[in-house]
């Protein structure tokens, strides 16, 4: 076997990387885009909020309403932005960290919900927010210890 086929069975993208700051704040990027891209797919239904679906027709009355929203095609674009930067985040650390500390979004959704949007966000929902928080926490302190490796 060649040494390029011989690097590649050893699948060095699979062994254990720490996140360092830049890859934190390229995670927190992530968040926001996420966020905002959520809020982009509400502010593109909410022109479409007067109609009641219950049959195909309707359906299409729906999505020929979204359609031309210019915040459907910007939701759609940071979707795509985002699986471009995720996939790069994924390739530098193990998806075990990753996706609990880019997990802010459980927290900046409901903030731009009851801010831009005047969502009511009940103290229980935000007391689970709360808590995790204290999850992304302990994972992110979990990430920075050294572990064992076979």
């Amino acid at each position: 076997m060649t040494p390029k086929i011989l690097s590649l069975l050893n699948f060095p993208m699979l062994h254990r990387r720490h996140i360092t700051l830049k890859i934190l704040i390229f995670l927190i990027l992530i968040d926001l885009a996420e966020t905002f891209a959520q809020f982009c797919f509400k502010k593109s239904v909410c022109a479409a909020s007067f109609l009641e679906i219950h049959n195909f027709s309707e359906w299409v009355k729906f999505i020929l309403v979204v359609l031309p929203s210019p915040f459907l095609w910007l939701g759609l674009f940071l979707v795509l932005a985002i699986f471009t930067s995720w996939s790069a985040v994924l390739s530098r650390i193990d998806l075990s960290v990753a996706v609990p500390v880019c997990s802010f979004s459980y927290i900046t959704v409901p903030l731009v919900s009851a801010i831009f949007l005047g969502e009511h966000i009940s103290h229980l929902r935000w007391f689970g927010i709360t808590f995790i928080l204290i999850g992304v926490f302990l994972v992110s302190l979990s990430a920075k210890c050294p572990q064992k490796t076979s």
